[in-house]
């Protein structure tokens, strides 16, 4: 059971889960952090002083057909460096978490993979029909924040074959 829940959860292998629950049409992972130290995003200085601590909701990746949603605790670090114009920032988990998110950085990467494909109304359709339902506008705005390609150094001479 536990390989199975962990080859399925990879990408919460950075956490510790302490209880899977099972509500009417969905799976709720309650989660923490187990790192004693965090960087700081604004100068780079590594603290482990605790300023306090709250709990985030993300929405997952469906798993069975059911939505999951991951309550995970995360903590809340006080700033070491003095001129460092943040006094405190909160633990990011390498890919599961990213600032201000509500979605995991999987479910958010599939559903811009949906949104490139069908963008919005249809998209949405079929993100509801997967179990991770979301707005026509949300897919739209993750094409939108997807960075632009680089496109090839145009062509310099363009022909036409002759006609004999």
């Amino acid at each position: 059971m536990f390989s199975t829940f962990s080859a399925t959860f990879s990408h919460l292998s950075s956490v510790v889960v302490d209880e899977v629950r099972s509500d009417g049409g969905g799976i709720a992972l309650t989660a923490r952090t187990v790192t004693r130290e965090a960087a700081c995003p604004g100068c780079g200085s590594v603290s482990g002083r605790v300023h306090g601590g709250y709990r985030r909701r993300l929405a997952d990746l469906a798993a069975a057909g059911r939505q999951v949603v991951v309550d995970l605790l995360v903590r809340r670090f006080l700033c070491p460096a003095a001129e460092c114009p943040r006094r405190t920032f909160v633990e990011q988990v390498d890919g599961l978490t990213e600032r201000f998110a509500r979605r995991t950085s999987l479910l958010r990467r599939s559903l811009e993979k949906i949104a490139l494909a069908l963008a919005g109304r249809p998209g949405a359709r079929l993100a509801a029909h997967l179990a991770m339902p979301t707005s026509a506008n949300s897919l739209l705005r993750l094409v939108r924040r997807l960075p632009d390609r680089q496109v090839g150094a145009a062509p310099r001479v363009l022909g036409i074959d002759e006609l004999p």
